[in-house]
């Protein structure tokens, strides 16, 4: 199934997308911090939410979905299913009527068996009008020997409306070099930085993607069982304007 290509008509120009990482010593700890953190993100202006099981479960982010459906936040939302459970992500995204999902990875193969079967993903996905952004070559994924980047790309450009590309893990800065080879392979496809970026970086990195995903780097220590830090979120975003500019001139 290709890609829709709404990735700009969905989310804007160089969106920011806030990572819900779940964390809480229980479910209701972990809503009521969802709830805080995506009112967070729309008063600071950050585009999307994308509520994750990083410290959850499945029924984490069922619990998180449901409840936000009541509070009706103005930005859009999504969900990752880890680890790369697009099965769940997709019946989740059209039961409640979510913007997009993220998944691990779209295309290559990596140690240990992992490759994404393209006819099932097919399958789970023809009755969604999901946005989904895939990762190649991400983080904690070894490509198998042999493994060819452009080649595995340019796969996944063929089932994602945007391709994420991450450092070696979360909160690691993701590198510039790595971010300029996907982007002369994609062309005019869709970038987006999915791990690693903070306010000292994300002015240099956004330039060159077409939005980010962020997580760690708007965390209170940069931990992602801590609470957002509105500081961090105000410094961040205060870069991403700036960012947009420069790909406005």
């Amino acid at each position: 199934m290709e890609p829709n290509n709404n990735f700009h008509k969905t989310f804007g120009k160089k969106p920011v997308i806030g990572m819900i990482h779940l964390a809480g010593k229980h479910p209701k700890e972990k809503i009521k911090r969802a709830l805080e953190e995506i009112a967070l993100f729309e008063e600071e202006g950050v585009d999307a939410a994308l509520v994750e099981n990083y410290h959850g479960d499945l029924l984490d982010v069922i619990r998180t979905i449901n409840r936000l459906q009541s509070v009706k936040p103005n930005i859009k939302l999504g969900v990752n299913i880890l680890p790369n459970d697009f099965n769940s992500a997709f019946n989740i995204v059209n039961q409640y009527n979510c913007d997009f999902i993220q998944l691990d990875y779209v295309a290559g193969k990596y140690e240990g068996g992992y490759k994404l079967y393209t006819s099932d993903y097919s399958k789970s996905r023809e009755t969604s009008k999901a946005i989904v952004l895939g990762g190649v070559w991400p983080k904690y994924y070894q490509p198998i020997e042999g493994s060819i980047i452009a080649t595995d790309i340019k796969d996944g450009m063929k089932i994602a409306e945007a391709i994420v590309v991450t450092g070696e893990g979360t909160g690691i800065e993701t590198p510039i070099e790595k971010i300029k080879q996907f982007r002369e392979i994609l062309g005019n496809h869709p970038l987006i930085i999915g791990a690693g970026t903070n306010p000292d970086n994300i002015y240099e990195q956004l330039k060159l993607a077409d939005g980010v995903i962020v997580g760690s780097g708007i965390k209170e220590d940069y931990n992602t069982r801590n609470p957002v830090s509105r500081e961090l979120v105000k410094k961040y975003m205060s870069e991403v304007r700036r960012a947009r500019e420069y790909s406005n001139l």
